[in-house]
């Protein structure tokens, strides 16, 4: 079936840059968006970054010109460089994205990585 990995997380000091990796496997034809989402504890998940297939990107404005959302077609991958990082990026990081497989096109998320920002 199809799945998604997340890897890259870990401890970081304030103003340092982590990248996050996701790989996507299984019975896929296409992906269309992919992107990455985030959750803090005791808040909701949110939107970070996404890209479309041709490229296209959007952030939220709390990340705009510190993180950079990527992908590669040929690989059924995404990445997030994130630079600057703040103690307000504390999170575990969510990749998605909506893949046709055989199922049809739905919606998978991946099982998180932990991201701390901490001196």
């Amino acid at each position: 079936q199809v799945q998604l990995v997340e890897s890259g997380g870990g401890l970081v000091q304030p103003g340092g840059s982590l990248r996050l990796s996701c790989a996507a496997s299984g019975s896929i034809r296409s992906i269309y968006n992919m992107g990455w989402y985030r959750q803090a504890p005791g808040k909701q998940r949110e939107l970070v970054a996404t890209i479309t297939r041709r490229g296209s990107t959007n952030y939220t404005d709390s990340v705009q010109g510190r993180f950079t959302i990527s992908r590669d077609n040929a690989k059924n991958t995404a990445d997030l460089q994130m630079n600057s990082l703040k103690p307000e990026d504390t999170a575990v990081y969510y990749c998605n994205a909506d893949i046709f497989s055989k199922l049809g096109v739905r919606n998978y998320w991946g099982q998180g990585t932990q991201v701390t920002v901490s001196s």
